[in-house]
């Protein structure tokens, strides 16, 4: 959808310090989208492709903890919808690669990146789904933060990125009620049932409140981020309208926060937490989590299984392309 940008010269050519800079900063201070084909500084191009590409990779990633219980749905409502839902992810996966070619990156280039360990995924999917519960903990806890991280996405100031965004967020909205809907119903149901999401809850709220990247202090690319629109929000900030959103959806459904630190501050307006562990979230990020490579194993697994239809595909796609060529110059004989 988007890489009819891909013919065009490299937009990033030009003095970085001289009147395409200004033309530039100007167009980001009038929240003009700055589209492919558009003059943009280096540093601005290699944030977006790092950005998206982080956020496509998570996506496909994202896939593994949930298409592992597919089959052992318990229902077969529960089944189509987890179906559903996992290839939605797929979807967006391919909405993000598609964006980030605008920017003159290859996605076998993104993928090399992903499967040598040089590019990140989002730590939440390190952790594993050891029940039928955590599929409702990821809906409403994963999914809920990727939206309160993305919805502002949809105004970023590339143009690829900030369309993509839009349906994107309509999905995962949509993932995240579904979410809340499943641990609704463990939680209102066996005290067997309530154990399993209560545990769910107790193992996935940090790693929650870590998708939204260091604190604000440890951030190497928040500001400049910031400055050039593509966030809109620091990482605190969404962190704590997270909280402030989800605490009181799991209270309505008589679940408990693993946090002995949670409490609302009558004169903040805000839900007080406790302290992050940091030392696990950076452990994790670095590749030591309890299924970093286990994921990372399986990606090049598909990605190797998959190699034939890769290459059926494209020696279809020169076969036809013979064809047309040959009936090019037929035409033009039977005219002659």
């Amino acid at each position: 959808m988007y890489t009819q940008a891909l013919n065009a010269a490299d937009p990033t050519t030009g003095d970085e310090a001289g009147p395409d800079m200004d033309r530039f900063t100007a167009r980001i201070a009038a929240e003009e989208k700055i589209e492919p084909n558009d003059w943009m500084p280096e540093g601005y191009r290699k944030t977006l492709v790092r950005q998206i590409s982080q956020h496509a990779h998570s996506e496909i990633v994202g896939m593994l903890p949930e298409g592992n219980w597919i089959t052992r749905a318990p229902t077969l409502r529960r089944k189509a919808a987890l179906l559903a839902k996992v290839q939605d992810e797929g979807g967006h996966g391919l909405y993000l690669y598609a964006a980030a070619e605008t920017l003159g990156v290859s996605r076998e280039e993104l993928v090399d990146q992903l499967h040598s360990g040089k590019a990140k995924y989002s730590s939440i999917f390190n952790y594993p789904t050891l029940t039928w519960a955590d599929i409702g903990a990821i809906g409403w806890l994963v999914d809920g933060a990727a939206i309160m991280n993305q919805i502002p996405l949809c105004r970023c100031s590339f143009g690829p990125y900030s369309r993509a965004m839009i349906r994107i967020c309509k999905e995962e909205s949509f993932h995240q009620r579904q979410g809340y809907e499943l641990m609704s119903t463990l939680a209102n149901g066996t005290p067997e049932q309530k154990a399993m999401a209560q545990d769910a809850l107790n193992r996935w709220w940090w790693p929650s409140l870590m998708m939204f990247g260091p604190s604000d202090a440890n951030s190497k690319h928040s500001a400049k981020s910031m400055a050039w629109k593509i966030k809109r929000f620091s990482n605190d900030d969404l962190r704590q309208k997270f909280v402030d959103a989800t605490v009181p959806q799991g209270h309505f459904i008589g679940l408990e926060f693993p946090d002995p630190d949670l409490s609302y501050n009558e004169e903040s307006g805000h839900w007080d937490f406790g302290a992050i562990d940091w030392d696990e979230f950076f452990r994790v990020v670095s590749g030591d989590g309890p299924c970093n490579r286990e994921r990372l194993a399986a990606r090049v697994k598909a990605h190797e299984d998959g190699a034939w239809v890769r290459e059926a595909a494209l020696a279809y796609s020169k076969k036809r392309s013979a064809r047309a060529a040959d009936a090019e110059i037929a035409m033009a004989g039977a005219a002659e």
